[in-house]
């Protein structure tokens, strides 16, 4: 009987070397210490982004709140001067007097309006359940009758709320009236700020909060706010500020939670603001990279292990492979440093052609430029010479030596002209000067004055009772204008009953519009391009538009243009606006 053959033993797995080992153990240490690390910068970055972005949302609340202040701070002012009112206060006749409160108050935004007689008693009010009351001792009716200008002042109710009113005093022949007496809604601040994870309060120069997301705190100090925790969340604090993943110490602690506390001033009467944000945010973010890290660190442990438990062969036709690879990378990068070094040597040649056209180009568009530019102010001389000569014909010469005064402005302004061009091809940039766009734009007429001699064309002009003020350079301003007002004489040329409207309005930023009603714009796109026009051949060169955006845009604003929807073209100007503090600065 033939015996069995015994099957061969397994063979017996190769154990990892002690070099691989090392580098493992070498790769887990690294990855601690990164991972260790990671977290500290992390959480640092974090919680400084998290400081730095509720800084911002306290810059905005406070400016939202200041310009809701200002905005009902000059409303006492108007509704004093409102002859209806004064003469309500005069004849004791009250009967209209609520429903003109009634009609200011949606478009003035407050939260009530309320008319005191001398005496104190509640004439009108939009609240009509207040009529007839006696505030004679009321803060705001005692210092608004003392004095000449508007009160403001902070009175807290009952229910733990804060009121703020605008008082002034109303003025009549035989002296005070009255008083005028508006409420600012300020409340709807709270509500706003209700729909946000973090805490806000305002403090007025005493340090009592009159605004803030927790109820409780109204009528305290933020230390007296702040301290009422209960003593038994002590452990709590405790345990949650080991937890909150922050290299910093909490600022505070806000219903028994670690918070950060950011505080920023209100430009009014030494107000503050300061909000108090959790460390979630950060915990959250600083524990999904470090996932993430983890995860990548088990991944390449793992291809550690796949590669170090290789055959030697594998790795050896591994290197064979690249290093056929490395060569005939090295056969294609001599080639292209060969080519690349063809490619030069034509690319040079190519570069001293291109700048002499460039010189030609720039010469070209220079030359064309001046002789558009100038063609307008020659032509006002030429106009200015005939006059002159016929008034000399006439024996007028004090009206001639006004005709060659006009003429040597318009040479200085020939030199101004030829200077900005000189700037425009340089791009250099000329100090600014503020400048009043109402003056500008009746320079601007004036010099067109001839042309618009020549021609019957009504212009309506629409400016501000006030100046409206822009940072530029008036010459490239009244540039730009004169520009606009010729587009647009020539656009009405063959157009009966032409008209020419030039609006002026101030708001966020300066508008200037121009508007005729001539044939409209056939390319809106092309519009702004050097050299494009659709006047005939001497008529014009193209380069008016593409000048004056080029002017707009260095100056900081807009020029856009469109067709308006009852016929003809209107050209919109925006620059922005010279605040009052600046200008007052100036």
């Amino acid at each position: 009987m033939k015996t069995p053959a015994r099957p061969d033993p397994a063979p017996h797995p190769r154990a990892i070397p002690w070099r691989a080992r090392l580098v493992l153990a070498g790769l887990f240490l690294v990855a601690v210490v990164v991972v260790l690390t990671t977290h500290r910068l992390l959480t640092d970055r974090f919680t400084e982004n998290t400081r730095n972005r509720a800084e911002l949302r306290l810059l905005l609340y406070s400016g939202n709140l200041l310009s809701e202040l200002r905005q009902n701070a000059i409303v006492p002012q108007l509704l004093a001067r409102d002859p209806t009112l004064i003469a309500a206060l005069s004849s004791q006749d009250y009967a209209q007097s609520t429903q003109r409160l009634i009609s200011f108050l949606d478009e003035i935004g407050a939260a009530s309006l309320m008319l005191l007689d001398k005496d104190g008693r509640v004439v009108a009010a939009t609240e009509r359940m207040r009529l007839g009351e006696n505030l004679r001792q009321a803060p705001y009716f005692v210092d608004a009758i003392r004095a000449r200008d508007t009160v403001f002042k902070v009175l807290r109710q009952e229910a733990g709320q804060f009121s703020f009113f605008y008082s002034r005093r109303i003025e009549g022949p035989s002296g005070a009236l009255g008083v005028i007496l508006v409420e600012v809604d300020l409340r709807k601040f709270e509500q706003a700020w209700a729909g946000i994870s973090d805490a806000v309060m305002i403090s007025d120069s005493e340090g009592v909060i009159v605004l803030a997301t927790e109820p409780r705190w109204r009528g305290l100090t933020e230390a007296e706010a702040l301290a009422r925790e209960p003593a038994e969340s002590a452990i709590e604090r405790a345990i949650k500020a080991t937890a909150d993943w922050t290299a910093l110490p909490a600022d505070a602690y806000v219903g028994g939670q670690a918070v950060m506390r950011v505080e920023g001033r209100v430009a009014f009467r030494g107000w503050r603001i300061a909000s108090f944000t959790t460390y979630a945010a950060v915990r959250d973010k600083v524990n999904g990279y470090i996932a993430l890290e983890i995860m990548g660190f088990a991944i390449l442990m793992a291809l550690a292990f796949y590669f170090l438990n290789r055959r030697a062969t594998s790795r050896m036709v591994l290197f064979q492979r690249e290093s056929a690879e490395l060569r005939a990378l090295n056969a294609r990068l001599q080639r292209e440093i060969a080519e690349r070094r063809r490619v030069q040597e034509t690319l040079a040649q190519a570069e001293q052609t291109l700048q002499q056209s460039s010189k030609l180009a720039v010469l070209g568009e220079m030359s064309a430029a001046v002789s558009h530019e100038l063609n307008q102010p020659l032509a006002a001389m030429k106009t200015y010479l005939a006059g002159a000569r016929l008034l000399l014909r006439r024996n007028r010469p004090d009206e001639a030596v006004i005709s060659f005064q006009r003429i040597d402005d318009l040479i200085e302004r020939m030199g101004a002209i030829t200077r900005q061009l000189k700037s425009y091809a340089r791009h250099s940039g000329d100090s600014f000067v503020p400048v009043n766009l109402g003056d500008a734009i009746a320079s601007s007429l004036a010099m067109m004055e001839p042309q618009l001699r020549k021609r019957k064309v009504q212009i309506t002009r629409t400016l501000p009772t006030g100046p409206v003020m822009v940072m530029g350079d008036r010459v490239r301003i009244e540039q730009v204008i004169v520009n606009l007002l010729r587009n647009a004489l020539d656009a009405t040329e063959n157009t009966p009953d032409a008209t020419i409207d030039i609006l002026l309005a101030a708001g966020e930023t300066a508008v200037l519009t121009v508007r005729d009603n001539g044939h409209g714009i056939d390319d809106l796109e092309k519009l702004f391009e050097p050299f494009y026009t659709t006047k005939l051949p001497g008529d014009g060169v193209g380069l008016g538009l593409a000048i004056s955006s080029g002017i707009v845009n260095d100056l900081g604003g807009h020029l856009t243009a469109r067709n308006a929807e009852s016929g003809g073209a209107v050209f919109e100007v925006q620059l922005p606006i010279l605040p009052e503090e600046t200008r007052a600065a100036e």
